[in-house]
């Protein structure tokens, strides 16, 4: 059975010159040409989404958005790939759970490189689940991977994708302190091209939801970042 990829892009020839040297690659392609469109061929079940930002109708983080929403699609690769070049709308991209951003224009060989990376690490990582805990508990907080929530003091918080995989990232390996291009890899992949500030600007938010308990995620200057062992 083929890899299914959804295409999307308002502009028809870049997704028609895509679609060629995707489906050349062995990939079963289906194109969208606005946000509306790709919401109904998520019917399709794709595996991986490369997504617009701008579009009519409704825009690709809108796009990103529901479709993270969603439980029966949080788990799919979002790749933007954009003409939306700062760091501001990089950083907007991954909190709203895509996997990866890549900025126009970019060389057809090259898209199906980081196509083929995050299919690779998200089969990784889904044999990978299956053969860990899916539920942790450390102090006050608890975190369900089968239904993505985290609760923290018996109140279930809402956690973007990315901000909840940092957490049972650290959580799983707590008292162990990771350096941010080490956080960046295991939760973004080894080849996306994001700044460290990204995992700062994550970890910042992650702090806010965890309230009185924000002190459990702790800073080692000049290193990185550990969540504290407590009973």
């Amino acid at each position: 059975m083929k890899t299914k990829i959804l295409l999307v892009d308002d502009e028809k020839d870049i997704v028609e010159f895509l679609q060629y040297n995707l489906e050349q690659e062995g990939f079963e392609v289906f194109s969208a040409f606005d946000g509306e469109m790709a919401l109904a061929k998520m019917t399709n079940n794709p595996d991986l989404i490369v997504l617009d930002i701008m579009m009519p109708k409704m825009n690709g983080y809108e796009v990103c958005k529901k479709v993270r929403s969603n439980k029966n699609y949080d788990d799919i690769p979002i790749i933007f790939l954009t003409a939306k070049t700062s760091e501001l709308d990089e950083l907007k991209g991954f909190d709203l759970g895509a996997d990866d951003y890549i900025k126009k224009p970019i060389s057809p060989k090259m898209l199906v490189a980081r196509v083929k990376s995050k299919l690779k690490k998200n089969k990784t990582s889904q044999s990978g689940i299956k053969q860990k805990e899916t539920k942790l508990k450390l102090g006050p907080i608890e975190i369900d991977r089968e239904r993505f929530t985290v609760t923290v003091d018996g109140e279930i918080i809402a956690f973007p994708k990315k901000e909840f995989e940092i957490l049972h990232f650290l959580i799983s390996n707590k008292g162990k302190v990771f350096p941010r291009d080490v956080l960046l890899n295991e939760i973004w992949g080894l080849n996306v091209y994001v700044v460290d500030r990204t995992v700062d600007v994550h970890v910042r938010k992650i702090r806010e939801k965890l309230g009185k308990y924000s002190t459990l995620i702790q800073t080692v200057k000049g290193v990185g970042y550990r969540f504290k062992d407590v009973e």
